[in-house]
């Protein structure tokens, strides 16, 4: 794995290492659109956004950050023109085969979350293999979210337990938030510490729905291609900058009340 610039260990040194997020996901976007200000096809831009990829992922290990997971392939991604989607399975493909090695070099966990049997079995066939490989390392745990939506994993989690009711395995008033989360793939992991968008738009578009409820969010205009280790660390400085509370206020010391008659 390359070592990080100069540059780069002066941000970093900018950030508290005890207090990390210890979950991080990000929307990946803005490739299209980065490729089309340069006058080039889209399928450029995805391309560049995968050496995105590989720099972020570099740099969450050596942060120390326990969990990444990125949105690299939409449900509703199917429904891009067919030449896009099939340059984005084969980019999904190619980033497979050439990143096994440093995966495995760096105790890297691949997981995927979505309903993976939709992607194409070239895909599938190094997926399968590499989370096999990689299932027993704890470096870093690297999910891919792969035609992978929120609603979707909620409804998925939703029939497995009715299946579970209906089979008289499991009690329908024994279903409380521990149970169904269990059933959420996504979260187990951790629930969503921080959540970044690239690109400038401020939303989450159906991602990590139910582990991302109390995630800190984080936009940023940078588009996908151009996010480097000083705009992640940047994230991670505005995590740090604020109190998260999940609904609860903290009690403050007792304050008299001037009562006037």
């Amino acid at each position: 794995m390359e070592q990080p610039s100069r540059d780069s260990a002066t941000a970093v040194a900018t950030v508290d290492l005890q207090r990390l997020p210890q979950h991080v996901a990000i929307i990946m976007d803005g490739n299209g659109r980065w490729a089309q200000a340069q006058g080039h096809l889209r399928t450029l831009g995805h391309r560049e956004g995968s050496h995105a990829v590989r720099r972020i992922v570099r740099a969450s290990r050596r942060l120390g950050v326990k969990a990444l997971t990125l949105f690299a392939f939409s449900e509703q991604n199917w429904l891009r023109p067919g030449h896009e989607v099939a340059a984005l399975m084969e980019l999904l493909r190619e980033y497979l085969v050439t990143e096994r090695d440093e995966l495995v070099d760096n105790g890297i966990r691949l997981r995927a979350v979505g309903r993976v049997d939709r992607l194409p079995p070239s895909v599938r066939d190094v997926l399968e293999p590499l989370m096999r490989d990689t299932a027993h390392l704890d470096g870093m745990t690297l999910t891919l979210a792969l035609s992978y939506g929120g609603r979707e994993e909620i409804l998925d989690a939703t029939r497995r337990l009715a299946e579970r009711v209906l089979a008289g395995e499991l009690a329908a008033d024994a279903i409380d938030e521990a149970l169904f989360e269990a059933h959420v793939p996504s979260v187990d992991v951790g629930r969503v510490d921080l959540l970044v968008r690239t690109g400038g738009e401020q939303r989450i578009s159906n991602f990590l729905l139910w582990g991302a409820a109390y995630a800190e969010l984080h936009f940023t205009e940078r588009l996908w291609p151009d996010f480097d280790e000083s705009d992640l660390y940047e994230a991670v400085r505005a995590y740090q900058g604020r109190e998260r509370r999940f609904g609860r206020v903290e009690p403050r010391p007792y304050e008299p009340v001037e009562v006037r008659e």
